[in-house]
């Protein structure tokens, strides 16, 4: 009943959940839902035993030896399966027959070491009283009388060796069963904080899952909300879309235009700075050339002076001379054809202020979403229909979770959780006194075996020390005789309790040893749960017998292991116990059947966008007037040519320079001046006049080479720029209402797709966070893995390990005790040799051995003899 209503707790996750597959498949927009509300759990269901694990391994390893055989999962299901004893004659079935061989081949390792158990707790009381016997005869060593042996050192050696390595051996035994007795009684009282811990997290699971069952649900009003804010904004969001669409075309064709608008501004300023820099150069090489033919004038007039006549000058001014037709100019910019005709067409075409034309079809343009706007009446029709139809369905939801009783389950699990607790803490004192008292029986068992321990560890140290080997037998001394005494005592409680130290063994063993290899390790592979997932083995009408009890269907494959390791994984309990097959959702968000009437009205929008004009048709022929303006007609080779020559022959500085050079060889006078006047002259020509004209050069070279370089292009960049112009305008309108379409099915896909991304992530959340079932596999393991294996079976197993060690070693312990006793007790008797008689064989002719008894020959023991006067 308790697993039924926990499960009827889980059903409202179902409520959000539709099995539909997505109705469009264009991505949505992100929704950020935030986190489901998680609660961290306390229970680490894991135990590491610390030191005594490495008992526990070596026990484990034992326990391999005896029962190597894997789990025997087809013997378990067919011993389950079949019934026993039902019939009389039932066991002598073949089948069972078979059954039962089996089962004993698999527990041939158990049942070999408990009869050898069992023969030893028969036989050693036997063995006991049968040896207490043959002493009380003077037999089996009971005689007070020892042979002297020529090795009687090295016996006694060996024997104390033997019998101090047993007693070692046993003190190991009966330490790992006490630290195993003390291991078990602290984890038992340890145990309350667990159990406590795990219903710490069963609660914090109960009550955590109505808040996150509540917070899926608010979230389909962010969802809801979320489309009803892009809906109530259809007009911009629409035409935003549909903008962007025509924008892929439009804004291109645009922005070629305006570049051209520009192109053609940057045309008029190289054109107007051709035509005043050809007026600069052909005002100024006209100066330049007066004002060189002067220079020449003045320079041959001073060379005609008398003062170049003589031998010193006139070789100097006769290279002067020679030079004079250098200063001449160079480049002649009179003959250029002029660019006004072009000047005056370009100016003509920008008249109409192209760029402004732009600028209004981008305006007209960017106008798309409010023309949209005032065209799709239909779809804003639509809006108040699809808001009511999310309000329908979100009242579905709501009047879905109200019909699921939440807060009845919750109260009764709740209950039962506390009643649960309550009887755990109420009983949790009776087991710790059961506890006291299995530790108190078991320090008992321990404390036989330190009894024996203690008898022989005293034997050896008294016979030990005591033993002197100058003394005969019959007058060894207090000490060595009282060691003597101590091992027969230890013998003899050696017989009294170990039988049943071996029937303590035998018990563990077989329980322990079983439990361990058929429960703790199948539940640590999962084998175990594959058994139980056996078909119609719990039940033999049901198929699975899990699904039958949670789901009321057996047929649904719904596993004992698939359940544990979803929950291992902390999964949600709704897809681990799949409770999907427990009711159907499909009507409270499957909204397909909305969709179709929404999907007409879409297919009958006409939107016309053919006011839309992006370039007139003035600005198209001011467009074509500009290709015609006769620039590519400009003789652009003369131009080139004329810049490409220097302004003058001669560089008029270094001809400045050379001549007032040649001046300094003339004799100091008049002509020397003279000439040094002109040389300045002509740097004055050359600052005032020469760089002017190269800087006018210069600027006339960009000029003519942007226009060379573009006026090619013209025609065929504004025959470019028109036709895209007229594709975009042709796209515009014709193809507006496709368009408008397109995009308005893709922003329904988008406002479903808000509620496919809700549903998805009401999905995941169902199955990875919400109710995650972390504690129900904490709580097995806590049971099984923990509690039952890792606590009481290992703990158990160690200490009949260690127990049966110690009963196994009594054996030798025994023998050697015995045999060893005789080395340290006084004797009644010893053997005694005449001086000549030195052989044990010649003393077989005085009888009994070759000893003599007392009454034979007189000789009395002197420690008798006093003991006896004094009684």
């Amino acid at each position: 009943m308790a697993v039924e209503l926990c499960l009827l707790l889980l059903l409202l996750c179902g409520s959000t959940v539709s099995e539909v597959q997505p109705l469009h498949k264009s991505p949505p927009g992100t929704l950020d839902f935030g986190f489901v509300p998680a609660k961290t759990y306390d229970t680490n269901a894991y135990h590491e035993p610390g030191p005594i694990g490495i008992l526990f391994r070596l026990v484990h390893s034992f326990l391999y030896l005896v029962q190597p055989n894997s789990f025997p999962q087809d013997l378990i299901q067919k011993l389950t399966q079949q019934k026993f004893g039902n019939v009389q004659g039932d066991y002598q079935k073949p089948e069972n027959v078979v059954l039962t061989l089996q089962a004993i081949y698999y527990e041939i390792g158990f049942i070999v070491p408990a009869a050898l158990g069992l023969l030893f707790v028969l036989l050693l009381p036997f063995v006991g009283l049968c040896f207490c016997m043959c002493r009380c005869c003077d037999n089996c060593g009971g005689e007070m009388h020892q042979r002297q042996k020529k090795n009687a050192d090295c016996r006694r050696g060996c024997f104390a060796t033997f019998l101090f390595v047993a007693s070692l051996i046993i003190s190991i035994g009966v330490l790992c069963a006490y630290a195993a007795n003390q291991h078990l009684t602290s984890q038992v009282r340890g145990a309350k904080n667990l159990v406590h811990s795990n219903f710490k997290d069963l609660r914090i699971f109960l009550n955590n899952t109505p808040g996150q069952i509540d917070y899926l649900v608010s979230q389909y009003n962010t969802t809801k909300n979320k489309a009803l804010s892009d809906l109530d904004n259809v007009g911009p969001l629409l035409g935003s879309r549909v903008q962007e669409r025509f924008a892929k075309e439009v804004r291109p064709a645009l922005d070629a235009a305006l570049t051209m608008a520009g192109a053609i501004r940057e045309t008029k300023e190289a054109l107007e700075n051709v035509s005043v820099s050809v007026e600069v150069l052909q005002e100024g090489t006209e100066r330049l050339h007066s004002n060189l033919t002067d220079v020449k004038i003045h320079l041959s007039n001073t060379l005609s002076d008398s003062a170049c006549s003589a031998a010193q000058a006139a070789s100097t001014c006769n290279i002067i001379r020679n030079s004079l037709n250098q200063l001449n100019i160079n480049a002649n910019f009179s003959g250029l054809p002029g660019v006004s005709t072009q000047v005056a067409k370009v100016n003509d075409v920008l008249k109409i202020d192209l760029s402004s034309l732009v600028q209004k079809g981008y305006a007209a343009f960017n106008n798309t979403p409010d023309l949209v706007l005032n065209q799709t009446r239909n779809i804003l029709s639509a809006v108040p229909y699809i808001k009511n139809l999310l309000d329908f369905i979100g009242s579905n939801i709501t009047s879905f979770t109200k019909m699921l009783p939440v807060q009845k389950v919750l109260a009764d699990l709740t209950i039962y959780l506390t009643q649960s607790e309550a009887y755990v803490q109420d009983y949790f004192p009776v087991v710790e006194q059961y506890d006291f008292y299995r530790w108190l029986g078991c320090l008992i068992l321990c404390c036989m075996v330190i009894l024996i321990l203690v008898f022989y560890y005293l034997g050896l140290l008294c016979g030990t020390c005591g033993y002197d080997k100058h003394a005969s037998p019959t007058t060894r001394g207090c000490i060595s005789n009282t060691g003597g005494n101590f091992l027969m005592a230890g013998v003899g409680f050696s017989f009294l309790f170990s039988w049943v130290l071996m029937i303590i063994v035998v018990i563990t063993f077989v329980t322990g040893g079983n439990i361990e290899k058929l429960v703790c390790e199948p539940f640590e592979d999962r084998t175990l749960f594959k058994v139980l997932d056996t078909p119609y083995l719990l039940n033999r009408h049901w198929r699975n017998y899990l699904s039958a009890i949670v789901l009321k269907n057996p047929e649904i494959n719904l596993t004992f292991e698939k359940v544990y390791s979803d929950c291992k994984e902390n999964k949600g309990i709704y897809t681990t116990l799949h409770l999907e097959n427990l009711f159907n959702i499909n009507e409270f968000l499957n909204i397909s059947m909305y969709t179709e009437d929404v999907s007409l009205k879409i297919e009958h929008i006409n939107v016309n966008l053919s006011n839309i004009v992006l370039l007139d048709e003035i600005g198209k022929r001011n467009l074509l007037d500009f290709s015609s303006s006769g620039i590519d007609g400009i003789n652009f080779a003369a131009y080139l040519t004329e810049i490409n020559k220097s302004v003058t022959k001669v560089d008029l500085l270094s001809f400045a320079n050379d001549l007032e050079a040649r001046a300094d060889q003339l004799p100091k006078g008049a002509l020397e001046n003279a000439l040094k006047g002109h040389a300045n002259s002509i740097r004055m020509i050359h600052n005032q006049q020469v760089v002017p004209l190269e800087q006018a050069m210069s600027t006339l070279n960009q000029s003519i080479r942007l226009l060379q370089r573009t006026s090619s292009e013209f025609m065929v960049k504004v025959r470019n720029v028109i036709s895209a112009v007229d594709a975009a305008q042709f796209l515009i309108s014709n193809d507006a209402s496709l368009v408008i379409i397109q995009e308005t099915k893709k922003y329904m896909d988008m406002i479903i797709g808000y509620f496919e991304q809700y549903v998805e992530w009401v999905k995941e959340s169902i199955t990875m966070e919400v109710a995650a079932c972390k504690p129900i596999a904490n709580v097995i393991d806590t049971a099984v893995d923990i509690f039952l294996c890792s606590y009481v079976i290992d703990s158990v197993n160690t200490f009949w390990f260690g127990l049966g060690g110690c009963s196994i070693f009594l054996i030798p312990a025994i023998i050697c005790a015995v045999k060893l006793s005789k080395y340290y007790r006084r004797m009644d008797t010893e053997d005694v040799y005449d001086d000549v008689e030195t052989i044990p064989m010649k003393n077989m002719e005085n009888g009994n051995n070759g000893y003599h008894k007392e009454h034979l020959y007189g000789i009395h023991n002197p420690v008798m003899t006093s003991s006896v006067e004094q009684w």
